[in-house]
């Protein structure tokens, strides 16, 4: 897919609009958890997730190519954000397509950016197909959830996180469409690393996991999760055969247990997590013995969660934590 002097390339490219995020080893985290345990926080970045890596190293590649025109795509949020973000660099107009229904604070950001929004279908691969269709229609060029210089741009964030911390047992890292989980792959192998990759899919939208264990596409006629960031309903073919080939498994999380890992972040690490970004934790924390005593890693893969459900997933939590501190100062 891409060799180690490429990737240093796209690190470089990265570079040029973001610095390196960081990655922290939480002491309550480890005490939690029961091992030691980095976060990778890419919801530090210019929009609050990994994807603009993948954007701007795509772009590039696109402007070079001398493309003028306009593009499309569809997402639920942060693939749709890293897009404008890149395209303004080189004077491209951006189409985004969205389900409707899809996060406001998500889409008033795509619109900040210079994004002109459509919303269109149930569900994420319902506004993909609605994207093509346009692209057709009106001689956009289409980009995919998944490409090769997506995954070259986005495995920086791996590049960063393995030479700063080269002996991790484990990294945990959710799946959407596949751009995060193969980029960790294809540096863990350019590295010559032994660090086991788990993938983390949502229980209500497990595709990845059904068709990891069948060795070929499973689709699933829905996605039913508040994680949007994994609502996938159609693994893509191409991002299935690396992670077949490279992760150790794929493990599947409840909402509830990804909710706890939202207010898990932000009460040992006062950090915010979507929920995708929040996935990979809340795998961690219900691994028991699997990851006690080791060194593991997780990749909290954006911040960009509505306040509404922020607050009504992790507020109770709050509200229980305030009362026994007011408890104690009394």
């Amino acid at each position: 897919m891409f060799d180690l002097a490429q990737l240093e390339a796209a690190a470089t490219l990265v570079r040029t609009a973001m610095p390196p995020t960081p990655q922290y080893a939480w002491p309550l985290l480890a005490e939690r958890v029961g091992c030691e345990i980095w976060v990778k926080h890419e919801n530090h970045t210019p929009t609050g997730a990994f994807k603009v890596r993948g954007g701007l190293v795509y772009f590039d590649g696109l402007a070079r190519s001398g493309y003028t025109g306009g593009v499309i795509s569809a997402t639920r949020g942060n693939h749709g954000q890293s897009l404008p973000f890149a395209a303004r660099r080189h004077g491209i107009p951006v189409t985004i397509v969205v389900p409707e229904g899809n996060s406001r604070e998500k889409n008033a950001a795509m619109r900040a950016l210079g994004a002109t929004l459509v919303e269109y279908g149930r569900d994420f691969d319902a506004a993909r197909e609605h994207a093509q269709a346009l692209a057709e229609a009106h001689g956009l060029h289409m980009v995919p959830a998944f490409h090769p210089d997506l995954v070259r741009g986005v495995a920086t964030y791996a590049l960063e996180l393995f030479r700063a911390v080269a002996d991790l047992d484990t990294v945990y890292v959710p799946i959407g469409m596949g751009s995060g989980i193969c980029g960790l792959i294809r540096t863990r192998d350019l590295l010559g690393l032994r660090t086991r990759i788990v993938g983390v899919v949502a229980r209500g939208a497990p595709a990845y996991a059904r068709s990891f264990a069948a060795g070929r596409v499973v689709a699933t006629e829905s996605a039913d999760t508040f994680a949007d960031g994994v609502a996938c309903r159609m693994p893509n073919p191409d991002a299935l055969a690396i992670i077949r080939a490279g992760a150790d498994r794929i493990v599947e999380v409840t909402d509830a247990q990804i909710a706890q890992a939202i207010a898990v972040h932000y009460t040992d690490t006062h950090n915010l997590a979507e929920g995708a970004g929040a996935a990979a934790l809340a795998a961690a924390m219900h691994e028991g013995d699997a990851v006690r005593g080791r060194r593991i890693g997780t990749i909290l893969s954006g911040g960009n969660i509505d306040a509404a459900l922020f607050l009504s997933l992790v507020g109770p939590v709050l509200t229980e934590g305030t009362k026994g501190a007011m408890a104690q100062v009394r």
